[in-house]
């Protein structure tokens, strides 16, 4: 793997690719590549021993013409600008391929939220807010959680938010945030939402290609909220995993390791680590399991031309944001490994994110089997126009996604019209 991964060429190489193919105005295409607010911010944060740590957080607005910016929160070490202005753009894209009424955004504070007490946490989180103050709103800017941030998170965040804000706008301010926990606002199945739409895509492909997952075999990298729920979904359709890592190492079980059990182990431990169920695999052994199909669910750039050349798998479904690298990418398709890309393959959560950001709004919870039969029925016809114009226009699933979502934003860019 390069030291150091330019993630946001890698997206702005896409889209250039997606424009071209459906000819895309030009003058929309220089609106897209950049975007529109990049805004960092140092705050300090009081620790458990009474001393102050400086903390560096961002927030990159990328375009909001289909609708308020939507895109969530990462607390991680590795956080930096420019791999936010990568991910606002997904998130742009992401919205308008579900149709959303979003435009994309993405945050992130850069710390290591392993390291820090749940207090700390909770005063980074509500600092975060203080700092991004009208940069943020329930019309306006709507975060999400991401790798390092969950429902505990957005509850502290709303929380703040709703105490800063005029008497007056609190009760309508809940929607400022989506990933709640349900007693906090939150939606019936968001929890398991980004997992959910991984599986309805794995399902989708199997009836297309006359797979049967009854027996099948998968792994999955990254064992947070995506990776585990998919996990544990697939599990009920008869699938088995085989193999599972994250950032603490990896590990195999040809037998199955039981993904409820792991996935309480990495609630109470904070990572795979020490699970009994498995043997210890180095990564190029993980990455050269024998199994049907492969969720990367971690970070980006985790799929390079090394890990590609041994990959076993028929089907890459992407749980995670820009997994697979270019170079990763070409080797697999050479190879016929089919790719969902990440703008599809993930865009179950911020989907139901819209959902809970409408029963905020409304004042209204619906049932989890009304989220689940939205969620599905999205995610099937979107998968097959994705599938369609990738046939149509003989271009990779990445491509053919992209250039859906580009095919919107240019229409209404055009209906409109540029002001002035």
């Amino acid at each position: 793997m390069p030291e150091k991964y330019d993630f946001f060429s890698v997206v702005q190489g896409t889209l250039d690719h997606a424009a071209k193919v459906i000819d895309m105005d030009k003058d929309i295409q220089l609106i897209l590549s950049q975007p529109k607010n990049e805004i960092m911010m140092h705050f300090p944060v009081r620790m458990d021993d009474g001393s102050y740590r400086l903390m560096k957080g961002y927030r990159i607005q990328h375009n909001n013409v289909l609708g308020p910016y939507k895109g969530g929160i990462r607390y991680h070490k590795d956080v930096t600008l420019d791999d936010c202005k990568a991910l606002a753009f997904l998130m742009t894209w992401k919205c308008a391929l579900m149709r959303l009424p979003f435009g994309g955004a993405k945050g992130g504070v850069k710390f290591d939220p392993n390291a820090f007490s749940k207090d700390e946490v909770m005063r980074v989180s509500r600092r975060f807010v203080s700092a991004l103050g009208s940069n943020i709103g329930p019309e306006y800017d709507v975060p999400a959680p991401d790798v390092g941030t969950n429902a505990d998170t957005m509850n502290w965040m709303m929380d703040t938010y709703v105490n800063v804000v005029g008497s007056i706008e609190k009760q309508s301010s809940q929607r400022i945030v989506t990933g709640k926990s349900i007693s906090c606002g939150g939606s019936e199945g968001r929890g398991k939402a980004t997992g959910q739409g991984v599986v309805h895509c794995i399902v989708e492909w199997a009836r297309e290609n006359d797979f049967d997952l009854e027996g099948s075999s998968f792994f999955v990298q990254g064992f947070g909220n995506v990776g585990s729920n998919t996990a544990m979904l697939l599990s009920k359709l008869g699938a088995t995993l085989v193999a599972a890592g994250d950032h603490s190492g990896y590990m195999t079980n040809p037998e199955g390791l039981n993904p409820h059990r792991l996935a309480d182990w990495v609630e109470e431990h904070r990572s795979i680590a020490g699970y009994p169920g498995g043997q210890a695999v180095s990564r190029e052994e993980f990455f050269a399991t024998k199994a049907d199909i492969f969720v990367p669910a971690a970070l980006e750039n985790q799929l390079g031309p090394e890990e590609a050349k041994v990959l076993q798998a028929k089907l890459v479904v992407e749980g995670a944001n820009g997994p697979t690298n270019p170079e990763g990418e070409r080797i697999l398709l050479e190879r016929n490994v089919a790719i969902v890309p990440d703008i599809l393959a993930n865009a179950g959560g911020v989907t139901v994110s819209y959902f809970e950001w409408v029963q905020n709004k409304r004042s209204e919870h619906w049932e989890l089997a009304e989220v689940d039969m939205q969620l599905e029925r999205r995610m099937r016809t979107v998968y097959h126009s994705v599938r369609a114009f990738a046939h149509q226009h003989r271009v990779p699933w990445r491509v053919a996604a992209y250039a859906v979502a580009l095919q919107r934003l240019e229409r209404v860019y055009k209906e409109r019209g540029i002001w002035p």
